[in-house]
């Protein structure tokens, strides 16, 4: 007979004290006490059948339940669920963590592990806010993204180290639990062992009562038992306490009383259980629940017609606490599986992100948003499952960093090349402010020059230093420059005379204005010639000067100079049979002529294309530079184009030739 049916036999057995009509009294106190209770929580929808006022049976508490480990979290802050935040103290400061911290770690009550994940997960979560903070200062300020350091924080060092004390602590803990568990086994055993001899001598049951009540307050005053062995025990011990009152010779009137004794007693634990439905808080409404239990098992048995009664409104009060609370978790797991999917579907943007070709800086900055705008949608997502949770940040922390590294790369190399540049644009700054006090104009304005293409071949440097390099650069070329124009200017009567030239000069150029003869070319060069030769004039009168002056030339151009330049080449066309006659080498000699006066025209229209780039149209005396000097080159350009017809019909004439 298994030990179910010994125990309702021996409840529904007569007692022999009935038969003899003792009076023992016999207090609900003094009533089969259940085993303490065991670590692991009740399993929800218990549905077996209790032996004998057997408790429902506890079993691991669902996976993510808040449950005590005797290891600590890793150094690094993981993402977990938050524990109950019905106490939850508020903490906005990392100073207020550390202090509290350091209690924990060297105060002699126990370390709460619930409460010292919470206290790293805060601490790590105001660290990491700080640090961004201060990051966002930094750039703000106008610093390098890529130069910024994490500097160590002492604060965090102190955490850790307390964090380590605590953790030492609890595994000490743990260890001297565990061994206070095998302890308490093995006294537990030792009484069922006693208990196991009591009802094995059922005429000296009497005579063994005040003994039989010790070994049941021993058994009461033995607390925590490993949780694998708890249910067993209980049961047992439950077997042989009933055997034992059955066969103690109690009178029907005793035992009735602690019947009536019993059932109110768990009536109000049913009332509790409950009452428990109506809690908002699932987690407290299931500890609470644990509570209830193992006061449940430690009141003994009632009549047996109403123990299965009683025991079911218990069992039924149990299974709503135990559905809400793993309905709870459920949820709870759904949820951290959906955020899990959301971090990995951003860790393979980030992936992407990063074999995705890079051409320049254009391509790094704009990748750069996307990376921070994932890690800005990264926060607000929830944990993960426990087990994957490290392990989805790692992969998207290892990404980002990736990179970033590369990008550091990237800039630190473009680095070297800005360096290499400006270094280089210093050297030629430094040769131009050696040439700006010259005063060998011709010679030096070449240098300049030169300078100024060298400085164009040069590759960028950022926006601000380059704009500083050249005004700089400007600056010494523009103060030789205006030296040498202040230097070219004559005494005031001379000036004078040299408008009264030049206003000679426009007049008989607008007297041959409607000329259209061949001579007409040639006698608008010689006045050019002239008005060029002469000196500056007064500077009052120079840009009303030079505006008559280029209104009247450019008519003449306009009117004059395609015409005219089509009879020079068939003049010179005319002259090249003449020259032909002389022989090939006097052909020869004329195209090298021609082809030097080519080069030195298109050297002459460089020379002002080059000084144009370094002219500003802003002020009134730049923009009539540049506008002359726009005709300058113009009239050379259409010089040219004649010597390249010239170079073309003697090619033509050696062509017939041969």
């Amino acid at each position: 007979m298994d030990s179910q049916e010994n125990i309702l036999v021996s409840e529904n057995a007569a007692s022999p004290v009935e038969e003899k009509e003792t009076k023992v009294e016999v207090t609900a106190e003094e009533q089969v006490p259940a085993a303490a209770k065991p670590e692991a929580e009740v399993q929800p929808e218990a549905t077996a059948q209790p032996e004998a006022e057997a408790q429902p049976e506890t079993s691991a508490e669902p996976e993510q339940a808040p449950a005590a480990a005797p290891e600590e979290p890793a150094d690094q802050a993981t993402e977990a669920p938050e524990a109950p935040a019905e106490e939850r103290k508020v903490y906005t400061t990392k100073a207020e963590v550390l202090e509290r911290v350091k209690e924990i770690a060297h105060s002699e009550d126990s370390p709460q592990k619930d409460e010292v994940d919470y206290l790293k997960t805060v601490f790590y979560k105001l660290h990491i806010a700080e640090r961004e903070a201060k990051l966002k200062e930094y750039i703000d300020g106008g610093g390098d993204p890529e130069a910024y350091q994490i500097m160590p924080d002492e604060a965090e060092e102190i955490f850790k180290a307390e964090m380590g004390v605590i953790k030492e602590r609890r595994q000490k803990l743990f260890r001297e639990q565990e061994a206070e568990k095998e302890e308490n086994l093995k006294r537990k055993l030792a009484i069922i062992e006693k208990l196991k001899g009591m009802v094995t001598s059922p005429e000296e049951a009497s005579k063994t009562y005040q003994d039989f009540k010790a070994l049941q307050q021993e058994w009461r005053d033995i607390k925590s038992v490993p949780a694998e062995k708890a249910n067993e025990l209980w049961r047992n011990y439950q077997l042989y306490v009933e055997q034992f009152y059955d066969l103690l010779k109690l009178n029907s009137e005793a035992r009735e009383l602690d019947f009536k004794k019993n059932l109110e007693a768990k009536n109000r634990l049913c009332e509790a259980a409950e009452k428990l439905a109506d809690e908002n808080d699932v987690i407290s409404a299931f500890h609470q629940l644990q509570k209830l239990h193992q006061e449940y098992r430690e009141i003994g048995p009632v009549s047996k017609e109403l123990r299965e009664e009683v025991w079911q409104r218990f069992k039924a009060a149990s299974t709503v606490i135990n559905k809400r609370h793993q309905q709870h978790f459920e949820s709870l797991r759904a949820r951290e599986e959906e955020n899990l999917e959301k971090k990995t579907a951003l860790c393979e943007q980030v992936e992407a992100i990063l074999a995705e070709e890079k051409k320049g800086n254009a391509d790094w900055d704009r990748l750069t948003q996307s990376i921070i705008a994932l890690q800005s949608e990264w926060k607000t997502i929830g944990f993960a499952p426990q087990k994957m949770n490290v392990k989805i940040f790692e992969r998207f922390r290892a990404a980002c960093d990736t990179f970033f590294a590369s990008k550091a790369d990237h800039f630190r190399a473009v680095k070297d090349t800005y360096k290499e540049n400006a270094e280089k644009k210093r050297a030629l700054i430094e040769k131009a402010k050696a040439l700006q006090d010259s005063t060998e104009w011709r010679s030096t304005s070449d240098k300049l020059i030169a300078l100024q293409k060298e400085w164009k071949t040069i590759g960028v440097v950022p926006k601000k230093l380059g704009d500083q390099l050249w005004e700089e650069f400007l600056g010494a070329c523009n103060k030789f420059f205006e030296a040498r124009n202040a230097a070219g200017a004559g005494q005031r009567g001379e000036e004078r005379q040299n408008l009264e030239k030049k206003r000679d000069v426009i007049s008989r150029m607008k007297a041959i204005a409607e000329e259209a003869g061949e001579n007409a070319q040639s006698k608008i060069q010689a006045l050019v010639e002239e008005y060029n030769a002469i000196g500056h004039v007064p500077f009052k009168e120079k840009d009303k000067l030079y505006e008559e002056y280029h209104s009247v030339l450019d008519k003449l151009y306009k009117d004059l100079n395609i015409s005219v330049a089509r009879r020079r080449l068939n003049k010179f066309k005319d002259s090249l049979k003449q020259v032909a006659e002389r022989g090939e080498a006097a052909l020869d000699n004329e195209r090298a002529r021609l082809m030097r006066q080519y080069e030195q025209l298109k050297q002459e229209a460089q020379t002002y294309e080059n000084n144009l780039g370094f002219l500003s149209a802003s002020s009134k005396k730049g923009s009539s530079l540049i506008d002359e000097m726009n005709r300058k080159v113009q009239k050379l350009k259409d010089d040219m184009q004649l010597v390249r017809e010239k170079i073309k019909a003697i090619d033509a004439e050696n062509a017939a030739k041969e």
